[in-house]
């Protein structure tokens, strides 16, 4: 034990820092603990004590001997910057500003104490006090590479990406080794889309400081984005293996899911969540996966759940209104109460930000539309949006592409080639978007997701057009009153459809929702009839597992069980809801070897699976969509049931254009019969399979130009009713006269 032999308090003092700054802290500790046993109100050894108390992780400690320190001498700023760290390292962000902020009333030039209260503002949500906080702490001083790269961080978190970069490459002016000014850095290229740069910045970042864990857990999300999986999936594991954190096992998860390790994925979104069950992330990426795995009970539980932690973020919202459709609970009256809701929460407050358009409202000029997306790429989207774009007619349409694809891919080149103006928005905030559509004086802004992922609607709730549509992302509403109108078909909304769970006006197109083209799936030939082969018959049902539930497999079931030996076909990534399928089966008692599944794939291969399917069965409530014009392509008819949303309409619209209305069963019953009678008549089904795939291509459902035409004249009659309804409005104002006709 040290002990003040001989030594006076400021001795005693003198080593006791000493100590402490050699690391000596055992020694150090000691010292402190005499001074004050001899003087309990030397605040220096009471702040210097907290300090050592934070140094070994006694925070408790640490706030309660700053505040004593405090206690006994208000105007020590110092005191207040350590209390302030240490409330900060906590997550109380509020303490943490009042002290930073008391600190700097006390020394205002302290750059330390602007540059700390900037992390404690930007913990605590507020970007913009944030960024004031560290332009003071670089005013204070020039040269400091780690204000800047703060400052880059906070920029980033505002959408002010340009700037962001510019503040990440004055700190590696200043500091070219500052491994957090290159992680900095590749945030904001990250949030810009560049993800090679944003790849190239982290790595740099990692070999700076290899032990730098949210530079692997950054570099993991940019190898996320750009498709890089096992190589995302390492730099997450090494991420862990440095400090386990709940962002970076979410991140895992995403990175397995996206491998089609499911199981192996919600293990991993799982320990996120016990690790921190406050982050709505966290919440809402193991509901992503859930859902994936067909447990649309447990992913609609955990979704509210991560709105409830975050009930202002739309998108967590989205993903439970976009799940709900899949789920035979939930009617179209249920959705709307909860797009009700949506709209209510967070589109509502943005009709301040609502003003006046300029545009020319002349009746019979070429319009300005713009489409807003995500999807301009390989996607289910992107593919019934092409023909579309191939057959504008661009002399009475001018077309501007709003693109928020974080990967474009040789589809995006395509839609740009056929765009007047194509705008990249990755990375720019919903005002900025604003700003930039009322600038290209867009007439029409067509809404192509709804509240599918990545959806932009809250550019919508800004109305920067001054007529609105939603259209293609998946037949149904927005909930917004500020999109006017939502495309549909006779079909999806027959005549005396009851309308009052659309927030929209509904205008019908003459045929079809859907325009297809099969792109590379027109080098895949149409086989001879499975059946006449194999002597069994194969059903199937490609798509997306997440539509799956034990309603879809007792029908199937019943149809499996009338027709001995049939087998059936399914496609899934290897999992445990594959055995949880099987034993569903078998509980109907349905042999599980005549089950087999197959792990998804790219197109081509996964078009010629059809080669092994005689009958396609349909999901329900949410029908196959984009899934089912494939399997008609490829010869195979699908048996579909009818239900009461515009989601369980799709199979009855794509065969009532294809001349095979009969296929659509009314009742589950009917869907049993329809099937097994098709089974038994193998001279129909290969009658069927030899002509669909003409039929295809003689009807609606690939007559790009008609349907062109159709979507533009859709066009025309919204522009003249606002135009119609304009001449009304000013025609009616006081002191405004009507000529005589």
């Amino acid at each position: 034990m040290t002990a003040m032999v001989a030594l006076t308090l400021e001795q005693a003092f003198d080593l006791a820092l000493q100590r402490q700054q050699s690391g000596l802290l055992r020694e150090a500790e000691q010292l402190y603990r005499q001074i004050l046993a001899q003087q309990p109100g030397h605040v220096d050894a009471l702040h210097n004590l907290g300090v050592l108390a934070h140094q070994v992780g006694r925070d408790d400690s640490a706030i309660d001997l700053f505040r004593q320190a405090i206690a006994l001498r208000a105007n020590l700023p110092q005191a207040y910057t350590n209390l302030g760290n240490v409330l900060r390292g906590r997550g109380q962000f509020e303490g943490a500003i009042a002290a930073y902020r008391q600190a700097i009333a006390l020394s205002p030039d302290s750059e330390d104490a602007h540059n700390n209260l900037g992390h404690a503002l930007q913990g605590k949500g507020q970007i913009d006090e944030a960024i004031a906080a560290y332009g003071q702490a670089i005013a204070l001083r020039p040269n400091d590479a780690a204000a800047y790269s703060n400052l880059a961080n906070s920029l980033r978190s505002k959408g002010r990406l340009d700037e962001a970069i510019a503040a990440a490459q004055q700190a590696l002016a200043l500091d070219p080794v500052l491994a957090g000014a290159h992680n900095n850095l590749g945030n904001a290229l990250h949030c810009q889309g560049r993800l090679r740069e944003a790849i190239a910045a982290y790595r740099q970042a990692i070999a700076l400081k290899s032990d730098l864990p949210e530079a692997h857990s950054s570099l993991g999300a940019a190898l996320l984005d750009d498709r890089q999986f096992d190589q995302a999936i390492v730099a997450f594991r090494q991420s862990i293996a440095l400090r386990p954190s709940a962002f970076a096992y979410s991140n895992l998860g995403n990175a397995l899911q996206s491998t089609g390790k499911l199981d192996d994925a919600i293990a991993a979104h799982r320990q996120a969540v016990v690790l921190d069950p406050t982050i709505p992330q966290a919440q809402s990426n193991l509901a992503n996966a859930l859902k994936e795995s067909g447990q649309l009970d447990l992913a609609i539980t955990v979704y509210r759940q991560t709105i409830a932690l975050s009930p202002h973020v739309a998108q967590y919202h989205s993903k439970l209104i976009f799940s709900l459709h899949y789920h035979p609970a939930y009617s179209a009256h249920a959705i709307a109460a909860e797009l009700e809701r949506w709209n209510l929460v967070h589109a509502e407050p943005l009709r301040q930000f609502i003003q006046p358009h300029a545009n020319d409202l002349s009746s019979d000029r070429r319009l300005r539309i713009g489409y807003l997306s995500p999807d301009f790429r390989q996607h289910a989207v992107g593919q019934n949006l092409l023909p579309l774009f191939l057959h504008h007619d661009r002399n009475l349409l001018d077309i501007t592409c709003y693109a928020h694809v974080q990967r474009p891919d040789a589809m995006t080149r395509k839609f740009e080639q056929h765009a007047d103006r194509w705008r990249n928005i990755v990375g720019l905030a919903d005002e900025q978007v604003d700003r930039q559509i009322r600038e290209d004086q867009i007439d029409i802004l067509v809404d192509l997701s709804l509240h599918s992922p990545n959806n932009r609607l809250l550019i919508f709730a800004r109305r920067p057009a001054p007529v609105q549509v939603t259209f293609v992302g998946y037949p149904g509403s927005t909930g917004m009153r500020a999109i006017d109108y939502r495309l549909s078909d006779p079909y999806l909304d027959p005549a005396g459809t009851d309308e009052s769970c659309y927030s929209e006006r509904t205008i019908r197109l003459p045929d079809s929702f859907w325009c297809y083209d099969p792109l590379e799936g027109r080098a895949v030939p149409v086989n001879r009839l499975p059946a006449l082969e194999s002597g069994v018959v194969t059903f199937g049902c490609l798509n997306s597992f997440c539509k799956i539930h034990e309603g879809v497999l007792s029908l199937w079931a019943q149809v499996l069980g009338k027709i001995p030996h049939s087998r059936l076909l399914m496609l899934a990534h290897p999992g445990s809801y594959r055995q949880w399928a099987v034993d569903r089966f078998a509980q109907a008692g349905v042999d599980p070897k005549r089950i087999e599944f197959a792990p998804p794939r790219p197109r081509r291969t996964y078009l010629e699976l059809y080669h092994r399917i005689d009958i396609g069965l349909d999901s329900f409530p949410y029908n196959g969509h984009t899934t089912s014009l494939d399997s008609f392509w490829m010869g195979v008819p699908v048996v579909t049931l009818v239900g009461q949303k515009p989601v369980s309409r799709a199979g009855w619209c794509q065969l009532s254009n294809l001349g095979v209305p009969e296929l659509a069963a009314r009742t589950p019953e009917q869907f049993v019969e329809i099937a097994v009678a098709l089974a038994l008549d193998l001279s129909r089904l290969g009658a069927l399979r030899s002509t669909l795939r003409r039929r295809m291509e003689q009807s609606p459902l690939m007559d790009a130009p008609r349907f062109a035409r159709n979507i533009e004249a859709a066009y025309r009659q919204m522009w003249a009713r606002m135009t119609a309804a304009h001449a009304d409005s000013e025609s009616a104002r006081p002191g405004t006269e009507s000529a005589d006709p």
